[in-house]
C-alpha cells in the first residue's frame, strides 16, 4: 500500500536477456516479476539479429501485452523496463526501453536510476543541435551516445557516461550485444543471471528465479559487462573507492525474495525490527506491519520483544492504483480500499504497529486512526528506517523538503500529527547495524549528505 503522495514511490525496473531461442516470454516474465518497481508503464525491445522491435505503452505489464503478438518479435536478445517516473512524465512518448539510431547502428536504451545534471546536459545539446522526443533523462544519454567520438559502441558508452552524473542501472542493446552498466557508486541494483547458455541482467536476482535462471553475481559499481556471441567481456570504466547502494532497496524498494551484497532482504528487514525493538521498544499486546513491505521488519520486532505478531491490517490486492486520485478525498478513500483492520484482533489491545517510512504523514495518520475506530486501545508507532528529512535526487520521485513532515516537526509534534499514542524511528547508525554494514549505503533522505554533488537537481 504505497500513496505516491504519501510514500516513497517505486523506482525502475530494467531485465535482459541473452542468448535465448525466444526470448518474449522470458522479457514478459520478468518484467511481471519487477512489476513493484513500476506500474506507469511497460516495454520491450527484441532483437532477431537483423533488427530491433519495439512493443510498449502505458500501464502495468498485463494492460500493455494484453494484445502483444509474441510471434512478430522472435528472436535471440532482448531488454524489457517497467517504470514509475522520477524524471519526466507518465505519457507514451517517455515509456522506456529507448529505441534510437546513431552512426554506430540501432541501438535501445533502459534505464533505472536519475541523473542530477540532465538538465545542464540537455540544454547543451539541444543548443549543438540535439532533438528531443521525450522528456526523461534517459534519452539524453542515448544523444550523448549518438554523439560519442568513439568509433566502437563501448568507446561510446565510456565517453557518454563521463559527462553524466547521478544514479543510473542501463541496459543497452544492439542488433547482436547487450551490455549492462551500473554507476560508480552503484547506487541503484543491477545482477546477473544464468541458464544454460542464456545470460539474464536484472535489477532484482528475484526476476531471476521467474525465468529459471541462477545468480552469477551482482554487476559491481563502475562495471560493464558486454555480452555478446563471443562471451562475457568485463571492463571498469568508472572506477570509484566510494559506495552508496540505496538504503531503501533493503528498507522498501526490493522484494523480500531478492538478494543484495550477499544479504536477503527479508532477513535484512527482519534485522531492523530487532534493532528496533532493542533501541526503540514499547509496551503492547500485539504487533503488526502495514502490507506489504513492513511484514518483515513487524515480525523482527515481535521475535525482539516477545510480543505476539498479529496480522491486523490487510491489504486488498485487487485494487486499482488508487494514489492517482488527485483529491484528499480520493486520497483518503484509496488508503480505505486498499487497507482494513481486522477489529477481533486489535479490539482493546495496546498495539504496536511497525512501517517502513514516514514522508508527509497524511497516511500514517489514516492508519493510526483506523485501528482506533477498530478498537484499539493505543497505538505505538514503529519506522524500520531513520525520519525522512530530505528528498531524494537519485531516482526516488520524493516529496520537496518542505512536504516533508520530520523535515519540519519534532518527534513531539510527529506523533501528534499521525495521532499516535508513541512514535519512534532508527537512527542512520542503528540503520547500518540493522542491514549488518559499517558503510557503503546512501542514506541522503535521512542525512542530507548526498554521495554526488547535485549540481542542477529537478
Amino acid at each position: 500500500m504505497k500513496d505516491n503522495l504519501d510514500r516513497m514511490p517505486e523506482e525502475c525496473g530494467v531485465f535482459g536477456v541473452f542468448g535465448a531461442k525466444d526470448v518474449a516470454p522470458s522479457l514478459y516474465y520478468g518484467l511481471i516479476s519487477l512489476q513493484h518497481r513500476g506500474q506507469e508503464s511497460a516495454g520491450v525491445v527484441v532483437s532477431d539479429g537483423k533488427q530491433l522491435k519495439s512493443h510498449k505503452g502505458v500501464g502495468l505489464v498485463d494492460e500493455v501485452f494484453k494484445d502483444f503478438a509474441s510471434s512478430q518479435y522472435k528472436g535471440h536478445l532482448g531488454i524489457g523496463h517497467v517504470r514509475y517516473s522520477t524524471s519526466g512524465g507518465g505519457s507514451i512518448e517517455n515509456c522506456q526501453p529507448l529505441l534510437f539510431n546513431c552512426k554506430l547502428g540501432q541501438a535501445a536504451l533502459a534505464h533505472n536510476g536519475n541523473l542530477v545534471n540532465a538538465q545542464t546536459l540537455r540544454h547543451q545539446l539541444e543548443q549543438q543541435g540535439s532533438i528531443f522526443h521525450s522528456t526523461n533523462d534517459s534519452e539524453v544519454i542515448a544523444h550523448l551516445l549518438s554523439r560519442a567520438s568513439s568509433d566502437d559502441l563501448e568507446g561510446a558508452i565510456a565517453s557518454a557516461l563521463g559527462q553524466v552524473r547521478g544514479a543510473y542501472s542501463l541496459l543497452l542493446m544492439t542488433e547482436d550485444k547487450l551490455i549492462a552498466i551500473r554507476d560508480p557508486l552503484g547506487i541503484r541494483p543491477l545482477v546477473l543471471g544464468r541458464k544454460d547458455d542464456q545470460y539474464i541482467v536484472a535489477s532484482e536476482s528475484c526476476a531471476l528465479d521467474i525465468v529459471g535462471a541462477k545468480l552469477v553475481r551482482e554487476i559491481e559499481p563502475g562495471e560493464m559487462l558486454t555480452i555478446s556471441s563471443e562471451g562475457l567481456e568485463w571492463d571498469n570504466i568508472l572506477y570509484s573507492k566510494k559506495r552508496a547502494f540505496c538504503s531503501f532497496e533493503y528498507i522498501y524498494f526490493s522484494r523480500p525474495d531478492s538478494d543484495f551484497m550477499g544479504k536477503n532482504v527479508h532477513t535484512v528487514r527482519k534485522n531492523l525490527g530487532k534493532v528496533l525493538a532493542k533501541y526503540h521498544p514499547a509496551k503492547g499486546d500485539i504487533v503488526t506491519g502495514v502490507p506489504d513491505s513492513s511484514l518483515s521488519a513487524a515480525a523482527g520486532l515481535a521475535e525482539g520483544l516477545g510480543i505476539p505478531y498479529e496480522s491486523a491490517l490487510i491489504r486488498n490486492r485487487y485494487v486499482g492504483r488508487t494514489f492517482i486520485k488527485p483529491s484528499q478525498e480520493g486520497r483518503i478513500a484509496g488508503v480505505n480500499l486498499k487497507l482494513n483492520v481486522i477489529n477481533s484482533v486489535i479490539k482493546g489491545k495496546k498495539v504496536i504497529m511497525v512501517d517502513d517510512s514516514i514522508v508527509r504523514g497524511t497516511t500514517s495518520r489514516k492508519i493510526v486512526e483506523m485501528l482506533k475506530q477498530g478498537g484499539a486501545k493505543e497505538v505505538h508507532v514503529r519506522i524500520s528506517a531513520p525520519p525522512v528529512t530530505h528528498p531524494c535526487h537519485l531516482g526516488i520521485d520524493t516529496s520537496s523538503q518542505g512536504e516533508l513532515l520530520a523535515a519540519n516537526s519534532s518527534l513531539e509534534e510527529m506523533t501528534k500529527a499521525i495521532k499516535a499514542d508513541s512514535l519512534a524511528f532508527l537512527t542512520p547508525k542503528e540503520l547500518l547495524e540493522g542491514v549488518g554494514v559499517k558503510d557503503g549505503l546512501c542514506d541522503a533522505c535521512f542525512t542530507g549528505k548526498y554521495p554526488v554533488k547535485m549540481g542542477c537537481c529537478k
